[in-house]
């Protein structure tokens, strides 16, 4: 028996799917998401066996939602889009679903999971993320009431530490990360994202000004917020001036 989740924003996409799946009942669908935010949120929950992503969606793209996730299922890309067929096989995909497709041409990429060659490209797949993880998102998850936002990394102004968690501030709006601020300074960009006090991380493109008291500096940023900067981190921050 394998777990099943389907990630579409067309319903029709979704109930396409779900009558082929019908005739097979070794696959159990757990449930379904129509953008990449909730995808990611159901996936890491549920943990699936295999997912029919499609990849041009609301929020986050298949590919983006990939990269959020914890643990990695077998993927099978279900789209109307052919231009992406190259990148989904680098990311090592079970399959590449192209929309229209017969219930034949469906049969034939869900045998392919069933089989040790999906196995493999399973593990191809996480070996692949885990090196584009490396890399600095443009995009971030974070937590906003009850539900998972997107925001651009480049919307930031500063991050401040919340507890155990961070307060990510932006031009408009203020959102909680159940990271760290430790562990959010190793996800970005730290040749815009400084660090200048233990509770504080700033977005150098985003600062107004710099001010000097004494030996202290204070940062004002864009939106008027007044960032202190701790004695520790003074060489960092003499770095940014010429």
């Amino acid at each position: 028996m394998k777990k099943v989740i389907i990630v579409d924003d067309e319903k029709a996409g979704r109930k396409l799917i779900k009558e082929y799946l019908s005739n097979f009942p070794a696959l159990i669908l757990l449930g379904e998401a129509n953008n990449g935010v909730d995808a990611v949120k159901m996936i890491n929950e549920f943990k699936p066996d295999l997912v029919f992503l499609d990849i041009q969606m609301p929020g986050l793209t298949g590919f983006d939602v990939l990269k959020h996730l914890e643990e990695l299922p077998q993927i099978i890309f279900s789209t109307a889009y052919d231009q992406y067929a190259l990148k989904a096989f680098e990311v090592h995909a079970v399959d590449y679903l192209l929309k229209p497709y017969t219930q034949e041409r469906f049969k034939v990429a869900v045998e392919k999971v069933t089989s040790n060659i999906a196995d493999n490209k399973a593990k191809e797949l996480t070996n692949s993320l885990l090196m584009d993880a490396e890399k600095y998102p443009q995009k971030i998850l974070v937590q906003a009431k009850n539900k998972l936002v997107t925001i651009s990394v480049k919307d930031i102004i500063r991050i401040e530490a919340y507890g155990d968690y961070s307060k990510i501030i932006t031009e408009e709006k203020t959102f909680i990360s159940n990271y760290g601020i430790s562990q959010l300074e190793q996800k970005l960009d730290e040749a815009i994202f400084l660090r200048v006090h233990r509770s504080s991380i700033i977005n150098i493109d985003k600062i107004e000004e710099l001010n000097k008291y004494g030996k202290s500096y204070d940062v004002t940023m864009q939106n008027k917020d007044i960032v202190r900067v701790s004695r520790g981190y003074m060489e960092t921050i003499k770095k940014l001036m010429y």
